[in-house]
Order: structure tokens, then sequence, then C-alpha cells
């Protein structure tokens, strides 16, 4: 057999994502890598104390939690039946039909790249710091976010597997310095002691919560990624499952236990006023106070490797995503080739660093302010994008069940599913409502529901695409949500 015909052991076809390299623990890296949880704790949580006033944080996470988990029922029962690398995509296409599938993966492709490339400007901010104390060098954010790129681009089409071991090891660091944190916290308590007010549902019945439950839902963003690499994984009817599941729970517990130990730290009735002056530091001053300043050091390193895990696994997921589309013609062909040595979504991997590199161009040329401009609204904005897709997957899973029994049990196509789809839709009405305050602008600020609306112009968008599809491919039209059967329509659309 020729060298240019022949595929030798370990590769991958052109048109499929490698099979088998992913266990249930790799997995789980990738999901929790692109939660951040070091950088969820220091920012997020903060964050939602300063800017709400609210200190029922700890079971707005626990509550969040418990719905996504009531989700994932569902959720994973339909990945029994659909092992697909185009997640939610695929499932609002199989359930709701091919427009809305098409909008949502037009919806999908705006809320993944806006989350990874606005990672880099929080790792700019995070590490130029660290260079000047180390080096004596101040460079500007974004020639650290370059280097940072350069090195997410080169990861991006290689095996996944290699990937996911430099996750693993980033992740287990960043857990283990959030719960040394955490222990600190809990063994120097103020002088309310180990008060259960924060963890108390009553905390959560008070004007504004429902920017509360945002931030929170917020933390969550990438857990239903481990749908995205089903294809790779071993056993994905096992594999899927067991990282989802796992994946809420860890987040779930590690962040209602940080933002329970902060309160314990500084007391309840403090909380607010000690987010609201060190903001983003504020775990760091905890720490230093009890733990020193070496291990506090240690840990802002960790929290630009938590950013840059982050930047990693939203970059895989990204490119998986223009590889779904790319394999099914509803993106150009190209996306739905992959590199034969690594079976890595190449063209999507490549697209998805020239965005990133065009975004850090942009921001540095202009003058933007990385953090907030960049970080902020582009997390906030990426993560509106995401609840909307699982609202709406929440819908999907309903549908499929119903025309589909498909020999799940009825608690997995209707007991779970249908609360889960309700308490979704008031998350998401939240969301809208109260986005003005997650954005940190006042309320009826232009910026509040132009981002939003974003999503509403990209689903349109991707409803009238299905149709011009449906007009004049329809072969292509057919093949939307079939995954790797796809790969026998002709590369002419």
């Amino acid at each position: 057999m020729s060298r240019t015909t022949s595929i030798d052991a370990g590769r991958a076809p052109a048109g499929t994502l490698a099979a088998d390299r992913l266990g249930a623990p790799t997995v789980v890296y990738f999901v929790l890598s692109a939660a951040a949880p070091l950088t969820v704790v220091a920012g997020v949580i903060t964050t939602g104390y300063a800017v709400t006033g609210i200190t029922g944080l700890p079971i707005a996470f626990l509550v969040v939690g418990a719905v996504l988990a009531v989700f994932a029922v569902g959720y994973v029962a339909m990945a029994r039946h659909l092992a697909n690398a185009g997640a939610f995509y695929t499932y609002i296409t199989r359930g709701l039909g091919r427009p809305a599938g098409i909008a949502a993966a037009w919806v999908a492709l705006i809320a993944y790249n806006t989350l990874q490339v606005a990672l880099y400007g929080a790792f700019g901010v995070a590490s130029a710091p660290l260079l000047e104390a180390w080096l004596g060098l101040t460079p500007a954010w974004w020639v650290v976010s370059l280097a940072a790129w350069a090195l997410v681009a080169a990861l991006g089409v290689l095996r996944v597997d290699v990937n996911g071991r430099l996750l693993a090891v980033l992740l287990t660091a960043e857990v283990a310095v959030i719960l040394l944190f955490d222990l600190a916290d809990l063994l120097n308590p103020a002088a309310a002691g180990y008060s259960a007010e924060t963890l108390s549902p009553a905390a959560l019945f008070v004007p504004g919560v429902g920017a509360l439950l945002v931030l929170a839902t917020l933390g969550f963003v990438g857990f239903e990624s481990s749908v995205v690499f089903s294809e790779e994984s071993r056993e994905p009817r096992r594999t899927v499952p067991i990282a989802t599941y796992a994946s809420v729970t860890i987040i779930a517990l590690v962040y209602a236990l940080s933002s329970w130990a902060m309160t314990v730290a500084v007391g309840p009735g403090d909380i607010v006023a000690t987010a609201r002056r060190d903001q983003a530091d504020t775990i760091f001053v905890l720490a230093e106070a009890h733990l020193g300043p070496v291990v506090v050091s240690i840990a802002r390193v960790l929290f630009a490797t938590s950013v840059l895990a982050a930047m990693i696994s939203f970059h895989n997921t990204t490119a998986r995503y223009f590889f779904a589309l790319g394999r099914e013609r509803v993106l150009p062909a190209v996306f739905g080739r992959t590199r034969a040595r690594t079976g890595a979504p190449q063209a999507g991997s490549i697209a998805q660093s020239v965005l990133g590199l065009a975004t850090i161009l942009l921001y540095a040329v202009l003058g933007l302010d990385p953090l907030v401009q960049l970080f902020f609204y582009g997390g906030a904005f990426g993560g509106l994008g995401v609840l909307l897709l699982i609202f709406v997957t929440s819908i999907a899973v309903i549908v499929f069940f119903a025309r589909r029994p498909s020999g799940e049990t009825l608690g997995r196509r209707v007991i779970a599913p249908v609360p889960a789809a309700i308490a979704l839709a008031v998350m998401v009405w939240f969301a809208l409502d109260n986005f003005w305050a997650l954005l940190g602008v006042p309320e009826g600020d232009a910026l509040a529901w132009v981002l939003p609306a974003v999503y509403g112009a990209a689903a349109v968008l991707g409803v009238l695409w299905a149709f011009v599809l449906r007009a004049g491919r329809p072969d292509v039209y057919a093949a939307v949500g079939t995954g790797s059967k796809a790969s026998a329509v002709p590369d002419g659309a």
C-alpha cells in the first residue's frame, strides 16, 4: 500500500477525530479546566459579593449545581444515542429541527470563541506583575498574552491526550491551592465563628438575587463540554455521564466551600465590604495573613496557569465545534478535516488561533482595557450564550425523547428534564433582566441589551442559512445533525 493512501497505526482518517484516546478522568480535566476554578474563586466569587452586596453566594452555587445536575440526567441520556462533537448543535438539531440546530451552532461559535479570547486579557494582566517581580521586566499585557497564544495555538493541533495530560497537572495544582486556602480560612474564623447564614436558602430571598444566580451560573460554564469529546472518548456511553456528573459535583462543592470559607474568615457581615476593598486580591490577602507570602506567590502563579488551562480547554472545545459544522458542510468542508498524525481538528484550531491573535492585536492597538473590556465583558457575554444554549438544549431533550423513547426510563425522559427546563427558563429570565448588573453598568445602559441582541441576530442568520441550504443544497441540509455520517456528502458545499 502506498505512503499516500495508507493511514499509519494510531492515526485518524482526515475526516474523523481520533477515537479511544480519552478516559473519564481526562474528560473531567478538560471540563474543570474550562471552569477555571482558581479564576472563579479569585474573580467571580469576590465579584459576586462586591457587585451584588448579597451574601448568599454559597447556597447559590449549590442551587445552580442542583439544577444543572437534574438537567444532566436528560443530557447524558441523549448522549448515549448521539456521540457527536457538535454537542448542543447536534442535540438541538435532533430535538427541535435543523433550522433551530444551525441557529444554535452560530450562537455556540460566538459564545465559545468569545470565552476563549476573553481569557487572553486576564492572562496578560495576571502574568505581567509576576514577570516584573521575577525578572525586573515590565512587559505590556499583550506581549505576555501573545506568548500564551503561541503555546495554545501549538497545542491545539497536537493529540488531544497531550492537551489532557498538561491540563491534569495544571488543574491538580490549582485545586490543591484552593483547598489549602479554604482550610486556612476555616482554621482561622472571625468573631462570628462558623456561621451557616450564607448557606441558608433564606439568603436567596432578597432583592437583586438574579445577578447572584447569574454569577453562580457563570462559574459552571464548561461543564457541558464533556459531550464535545464523546467521539474521542473510550466507552462514551460510560465516560460522558461519569465526566458530566463528576464535574458538576466537584464544581458545586468547591465553589460553595470556597465562598463559605471566605465568610468564615472575615464574618458574613463583613464579606461584602472586604470584597469591595480587596476585589480579586481578597483570597490572596486572607491567605497571606494565614499562610505567609511564599504560598501566596505560588498561588498567584497558579492563578495565571488557571487562566492558561481554561484557554487550552476552550480552544479545544471551539475547534471541535468548527469541525462538527465543517464535517456536515454547514461551514466550508475544510473545517471538517483533521490532522492525520494527531487526529486534531486542524482547520478549526487554526481559525480559533487566528481569531485570538486578531483580538489581542486589536485591543493592543486601540488601547482597550484587557481586564474589563476583554475578560470581564467577554466572559459575561460568552457565559450568557452558553446559558441560552443549555436552556434550549433542555427543551430539545424533552422533545427528542417524546418522539423517540429509545428505551430510556420515564425519569430520564420526563421527570428530570421537565423541571430542569423550567428552572433554566427562570435562570435565563434572571440573566437577561439582570445583565446590566452583571456587567457593572447602569440599568438601561445600551451595552446590557446590545450584547444579548447579538445572539438573537446570530440565531436569525442561522435559521436563514438553514433555509438557504434546504433550497440550494438539500443533500447538505439532510445531513445536518448526523455527525460522522455526513462525511458522505460531497465537498462542493
